[in-house]
């Protein structure tokens, strides 16, 4: 193979998951800085994959459908000649795709039978996602070894200055006005066991907008009939969902004074951006895999019906205050 070594990286999963990959996806490239490094995802995540520099390619038909499709990818795959495979997914899907490759293999990292730098144990299914990530690296010899529970977060510091491109800040860009509320209603579709209700979301708003803080409601299109309710009670909070950038949830999270979000994808970027407040979880969502290593605490109860806005409000303590919110001062752009 002439020019540099060509390096695939597989990830597609759930936004949560993929934002928490972004560590690893720094460290494969500070590894390979010289190799053409590709992402195969899907088409959620290519726009964000772009934004952040750290891949020379995105290829979005991770989760091929037919087999007109399956077998395209395959050909290109194989076509490729890749030195090395970081299989970051690492579900039954991904970890098949080492067979496309016979009788060639490259280098592989991941959970495959046969793979030179194979994650074995039922150890992982119990890390935190961080951790299983860094673990995997470390075996790969890229990155350290860390202690449990110590793998550090994703910077995402390159998004919120996507964010910011053009604009001040990402909230000048949207017409808000800080300090502000960033609420965040929604869920995965069909995952309504991790839902706070909409009608506990609205009570928050009226006390926080008692409070003289703004309110933001965020998420995608699906949610904009819960942002509905919201500004029902709140009619001077911002509906910004389904109007968003992915980069744009790190930045309106980064220049929050506060943030009450559901588990889901759009909560974690807030969280990694450096949102402070609180994630909401259900017995649905353990916070010992998944929870966000950040300013943002999760706040846990078996039945998030049960939850009150009061609570919620006592939970985020000086956060919930004109004192304790203020302007927060524009956190570092920097990777790192």
């Amino acid at each position: 193979m002439n020019g540099p070594a060509r390096i695939l990286v597989i990830k597609f999963s759930a936004l949560g998951d993929f934002v928490q990959a972004f560590g690893a996806f720094e460290t494969i490239r500070k590894a390979h800085p010289d190799a053409e490094i590709t992402l195969l995802t899907t088409p959620p995540y290519a726009e964000l994959a772009r934004d952040s520099g750290l891949f020379d390619r995105v290829e979005t038909d991770g989760r091929p459908k037919g087999l007109a499709a399956s077998l395209a990818m395959v050909r290109r795959l194989r076509r490729a000649r890749y030195a090395r495979v970081y299989d970051i997914q690492t579900s039954s899907r991904s970890k098949g795709y080492r067979a496309f490759f016979f009788p060639r293999f490259p280098e592989w990292s991941g959970i495959s039978p046969g793979a030179s730098h194979r994650q074995r144990g039922p150890a992982r299914e119990l890390m935190h996602n961080l951790d299983r990530i860094a673990d995997q690296l470390h075996i790969a010899g890229i990155g350290p070894a860390y202690p449990e529970g110590q793998a550090p977060p994703p910077a995402l510091g390159w998004a919120v200055k996507a964010a910011r491109a053009g604009a001040g800040t990402t909230a000048e860009r949207y017409g808000v006005k800080p300090p502000y509320a960033l609420l965040i209603p929604g869920v995965s579709p069909g995952r309504t066991e991790k839902l706070w209700p909409t009608a506990s979301f609205a009570a928050l708003a009226q006390m926080l907008r008692a409070r003289g803080l703004s309110v933001v409601v965020a998420g995608g299109p699906g949610e904009t009939p819960l942002a509905q309710v919201i500004l029902k009670a709140a009619p001077n909070a911002v509906d910004l969902t389904g109007k968003t950038r992915m980069v744009d949830l790190a930045g309106l999270g980064a220049e929050a004074a506060l943030c009450v979000t559901n588990d889901t994808g759009p909560g974690h970027m807030a969280a990694y951006a450096g949102a402070p407040g609180l994630m909401l979880m259900s017995a649905a969502s353990s916070p010992r895999h998944y929870a966000p290593r950040a300013a943002m605490r999760t706040l846990q109860v078996e039945d998030l019906r049960a939850l009150t806005p009061e609570a919620v409000l006592e939970a985020l303590g000086d956060l919930g205050s004109p004192e304790g919110a203020g302007v927060r001062p524009r956190p570092s752009t920097g990777s790192g």
